[in-house]
């Protein structure tokens, strides 16, 4: 390279040093003024997790400092773990990109390390909207209305988007744990094509967040929920519906469940790099714990009939550790039950 090259070279790089040092130096205000925050929903339009993408997106931007415009990105794939990797991959990492996914998979880089390769604790959550109310249900064309009818059917086919998403989880339990003759068809893009699947006959029931189920089903008895994965229930929910802790029999499958239901307490969490600065770490989770007391999200999520009850980041990343730190013993077991 000859002296001018470098010297070209050299001048780049400093500019970009002073960049750099001078969009660190600003506050978070300053910061997000004219800027846009990208919410990325790690599966496709219509379904829960996007639902609440939108539901925040709409008035998050008012409680961040500088006001920037929230946009939704869907960006489905690998039962949102996609999403997720691309915050330190192609995403930027300024506190800009926010993204969405489904906590089931932080379980599954417990079970499948050597596969998945990632660690939740090496992204920073800004918080949960929801606890997860977590139910399996049976289509009315099934025949099946009971956790006895579905013991008793020959087999029972679910859907899910991949192996390791909260429904594939669910319905692993039900048929390595309980003895459930289930069958899963995996590849669909998000739960609204699961539900189409549902309706048209391909699938017998689905498991997944109470919330996704649409309500007419519920109403019009077209959708029977036979056994639920939290020992709590949101107040629309019927009585009635058995919770799966009542089915263990030994302290072994009592241990099994607790491993792989912990990510169920997470809900609908948002993360982002754990790369941006503390500042605007600090500035994102105090508006997004604003915004969940913000009487018009409020009635927002009233209106769609969507559960609030929010998780901050703190408490979700101390969940996320709880996690990680279980026994190697009970993880083989947890393993072998989620195939």
């Amino acid at each position: 390279m000859s002296k001018s090259h470098r010297g070209i070279a050299l001048a780049a790089l400093v500019a970009l040093a002073i960049c750099a040092n001078s969009a660190s130096a600003q506050s978070p205000a300053e910061f997000y003024k004219g800027k846009t925050v990208n919410i990325i929903v790690g599966f496709s339009p219509g379904g829960g997790y996007d639902q609440y993408g939108r539901l925040l997106a709409r008035r998050y931007g008012e409680h961040i400092p500088g006001k920037p415009v929230v946009v939704v990105q869907n960006a489905p794939g690998a039962g949102s773990l996609t999403a997720v990797r691309r915050l330190d991959a192609s995403l930027p990492r300024d506190g800009t990109a926010i993204v969405i996914f489904n906590p089931a998979l932080i379980t599954e880089t417990i079970l499948e390390p050597e596969k998945l390769k990632f660690k939740f604790t090496d992204v920073e959550f800004i918080g949960s909207i929801t606890r997860d109310f977590r139910v399996c249900f049976m289509w009315h064309a099934s025949g099946a209305r009971t956790w006895d009818d579905v013991m008793k059917k020959p087999e029972v086919i679910f859907g899910s988007t991949s192996k390791g998403t909260g429904a594939y989880v669910n319905q692993a339990i039900l048929k390595n744990v309980f003895g459930i003759k289930a069958r899963q068809i995996l590849g669909f893009p998000g739960s609204a094509e699961q539900r189409i699947a549902i309706e048209r006959g391909e699938l017998d029931g689905d498991c997944g967040s109470w919330s996704s189920i649409p309500d007419e089903w519920i109403r019009d008895k077209k959708a029977f929920p036979f056994v639920m994965f939290s020992p709590y229930k949101t107040p629309d929910m019927p009585d009635g519906i058995p919770y799966i802790g009542t089915f263990a029999t030994s302290e072994e499958q009592k241990g099994v469940l607790d491993i792989l239901n912990a990510a169920g307490e997470l809900g609908r969490p948002f993360v982002v790099s754990k790369s941006i600065p503390a500042d605007r770490l600090e500035a994102l989770r105090k508006a997004f714990d604003d915004t969940m007391k913000d009487p018009e999200f409020l009635a927002d999520a009233k209106k769609q009939q969507l559960p609030v009850f929010p998780i901050d980041g703190k408490e979700a990343l101390e969940i996320v550790r709880k996690i990680y730190a279980a026994s190697p013993a009970l993880v083989a077991k947890a393993r072998a039950a989620a195939e």
